[in-house]
């Protein structure tokens, strides 16, 4: 038997909790479209995603590590898979719309530039006299402007809850302007729970990934509170033979007990607050989806061990200045003479300025693509 959309919605009518998001209650699309027969609008969502240019792009931009440092780091794709793993998980748990989450996680880091967070310092600082660059802003721009495959309309035309889950979502690095989607309203639980996915992802995934490289020891970690519940939990203690699979038994524990911390916090609060309905989800006075304070607390400090010892690393220091050293020389080399951008890019000089058109492009590439893009431009042996 084939579910058809309107079995799939009285599904999620009957087993999700009451402060959910249902895709028969979205209010729609900016471009009204003719319905799926077999997908809800959400899963329609997550769908268009995947398929975007920008999502393919991601598998060559950096995570932490530059691309030539190895093939085992994670990179911007991975990371982004990991989080939407996280998501279903925690919406699962939460009895909250598995599908929305899902495409939120899956669209969250669209925008970011090549070479991490370095790119987007760099992007920034040079446009500053421009409005700024923002990746999350720049996810939103994807799409609802930047990718064409659509006739009748640019970007992808997704539902205003997906969009207002994307420009609502914040980490403790990110934050955009939601002007348009109810700024006083905070962002639905199954935004929320993207927010945390992605934190509980990139804090497990570097400390591992930080671990692999050498960049510090299981003995450097060993006054973390977070490191000695892990260790004590799996049985390993300073001394023994630390393995990769002694790696991977405390990463697999550390994002087990976060999503449980997560999980009963939450469901804490919900019932505290008396959460019955989305619309009290987002006009409660915060964010419902977090750490317990105890908890909170031992991530906040590995996050302090991971920003001095990992991301404050010399050897990661010399990339993030090599890789800001070649995005600004790009970006200034194009605002000099326009005329190098590739003819599509020039096009859209007719309806946008020349600073965010420059911006969108490097935005745009790859780690490989900018290197490549850096010599043709500035190696008289390479060819343009």
């Amino acid at each position: 038997m084939i579910r058809k959309r309107e079995h799939l919605e009285a599904i999620e009518s009957q087993v999700l909790a009451p402060y959910a998001l249902k895709s028969a209650d979205s209010k729609g699309r900016v471009y009204p479209e003719k319905e799926s027969a077999t997908r809800t609008a959400f899963e329609r969502d997550r769908d268009r995603i995947i398929h975007t240019t920008a999502f393919r792009r991601l598998e060559y931009k950096t995570q932490v590590f530059v691309f030539y440092e190895g093939d085992h780091y994670r990179t911007r794709l991975t990371h982004t898979l990991e989080v939407a793993q996280l998501g279903r998980s925690l919406a699962r748990g939460l009895g909250v719309n598995q599908d929305l989450t899902e495409a939120i996680c899956l669209a969250h880091d669209l925008g970011h530039p090549p070479f991490g967070h370095a790119g987007e310092h760099a992007l920034n600082q040079l446009m500053q006299e421009y409005g700024g660059f923002n990746h999350n802003t720049q996810s939103y721009r994807i799409v609802t402007k930047l990718e064409k495959r659509y006739p009748d309309f640019d970007g992808l035309n997704l539902t205003y809850e997906t969009r207002e889950g994307m420009i609502k979502h914040e980490t403790d690095y990110d934050k955009s302007d939601a002007g348009d989607y109810a700024p006083e309203r905070r962002a639905s639980l199954e935004a929320q729970i993207a927010n945390l996915a992605d934190e509980i992802a990139y804090d497990a995934h570097d400390l591992d990934d930080g671990l692999r490289a050498g960049l510090f020891t299981p003995y450097d970690l060993s006054d973390l509170a977070i490191w000695q519940d892990l260790t004590e939990a799996i049985g390993w203690k300073n001394g023994h033979t630390f393995t990769s699979i002694v790696r991977h038994e405390l990463i697999r524990e550390l994002i087990g007990v976060s999503v449980t911390d997560v999980l009963q916090h939450t469901a804490a609060q919900l019932a505290k607050h008396q959460i019955d309905s989305p619309d009290k989800v987002q006009l409660h006075s915060e964010n419902l989806v977090g750490y317990s304070p105890e908890f909170g607390e031992k991530i906040r400090e590995l996050k302090r061990f991971l920003l001095e010892r990992m991301y404050r690393h010399y050897r990661l220091m010399r990339m993030q200045v090599k890789a800001e050293r070649f995005i600004s020389q790009i970006f200034e080399a194009y605002m000099k003479e326009p005329k190098m951008l590739p003819a599509s890019t020039q096009e859209r000089l007719k309806d946008t300025p020349l600073p965010r058109v420059v911006t969108d492009y490097i935005a745009g590439m790859t780690d490989r693509y900018a290197l490549d893009e850096w010599q043709k431009l500035f190696d008289p042996y390479v060819r343009a």
